[in-house]
């Protein structure tokens, strides 16, 4: 008898969750901005059958793409987005987002404790209001084809090593790109480049276009990249999301944690300040926040996310946690001119 009335009960709950009834006017739209896998089939339909509202979701490739679309129209073609902890203050200044209220999202109360302080994480907090809510991370590791590489690459210098001229595939992005540079050279602050050490990190980044069999955006396009290019060695932009792409196309490939620290990013939703429903928004983030969109980041994308442990993310692997750089549009602008085969005098004279 008790056991029949707590299976209905469990029963009875079950249902609830998946036929909640739903908040939102007839017809309204909820304009998600975010990276791949960040918004599976499966968590928006639930989502949709929760609020009733339709959500439209577009897909970026590179923080450039989203600072274009964000910027295009001053943020009014989205709702709600996805942005890295380092870029976050630069959506702020140009008052592109809205305050977060945690008390619109009760998942907060899930995170992980390194997650649930928005004052203690770096870039959550503006001024002392909060604009983030961390969702997913990665280490931005080496990836390495076991059948071409003997040994594990220990060091980020494996990605200018002579030895692998033509299969290295590295990223298309001039501000990850410089700090990669920055911290091959061991410059005590890869973030923030002083007026002497443009000169260096630009020659180091033209002897990494050089040695490089190609550069990638999306992680989709690294694995066709690195079949094509029979690569052997690869800077992992989405970390171990383009370990599982790469297996699952037959590359036998294995992760490094460079010794120098594998550069990292913590990724988060914002609401933005021309929000149509901003309840609507932070319903959503308290969506993503539960268990399955969290379980999907690490089964189906190799992400970690920050409401459920993960082994593939162990507390004594270095990362070094992004920042905000001295200007990304400078580091996007000269990227562009070594990527089309400038050399050092001559980028630097833009």
């Amino acid at each position: 008898m008790w056991q029949r009335r707590d299976f209905c009960k469990q029963m009875s709950t079950a249902l609830a969750s998946v036929a909640a009834p739903a908040w939102a006017a007839e017809g309204t739209r909820l304009r998600v901005l975010a990276w791949p896998g960040y918004a599976e089939p499966e968590v928006v339909k639930r989502f949709e059958q929760r609020s009733g509202a339709q959500v439209a979701l577009t897909v970026i490739d590179s923080d450039v793409d989203l600072w274009q679309k964000m910027t295009a129209r001053q943020g009014r073609d989205f709702d709600v987005f996805a942005v890295n902890t380092a870029e976050l203050r630069r959506y702020v200044r140009q008052d592109l987002l809205a305050e977060i209220k945690p008390s619109l999202i009760p998942n907060l109360a899930k995170q992980l404790p390194r997650f649930r302080s928005g004052s203690a994480l770096a870039g959550l907090s503006v001024d002392g209001s909060r604009y983030g809510v961390p969702f997913t991370f990665a280490e931005m590791g080496l990836i390495y084809d076991r059948s071409r590489v003997q040994e594990a690459p220990d060091s980020i210098a494996a990605l200018w090593d002579p030895r692998y001229r033509g299969r290295v595939i590295a990223y298309n992005g001039g501000t990850h790109n410089f700090t990669l540079a920055a911290q091959s050279l061991g410059l005590p602050k890869p973030f923030e480049l002083s007026v002497q050490q443009w000169r260096a990190s630009i020659e180091r980044l033209i002897a990494l276009r050089r040695n490089a069999g190609g550069f990638y955006t999306r992680p989709e396009e690294s694995v066709a990249l690195f079949k094509r290019r029979q690569a052997a060695l690869m800077l992992a932009n989405f970390g171990r999301q383009q370990l599982l792409q790469l297996r699952a196309a037959g590359v036998d490939a294995a992760y490094a944690i460079p010794k120098e620290g594998a550069l990292a990013w913590l990724d988060c939703w914002v609401i933005t300040r021309q929000a149509q429903d901003s309840q609507l928004a932070h319903a959503w983030i308290n969506h993503v926040l539960e268990d399955e969109a969290s379980r999907l980041l690490g089964s189906r994308q190799g992400l970690g996310n920050t409401t459920l442990e993960s082994s593939d993310y162990r507390a004594e692997d270095k990362l070094i946690w992004l920042e905000p750089v001295e200007s990304e549009e400078r580091r996007n602008q000269l990227w562009a001119r070594i990527i089309s085969g400038d050399r050092a005098a001559k980028v630097l004279e833009s």
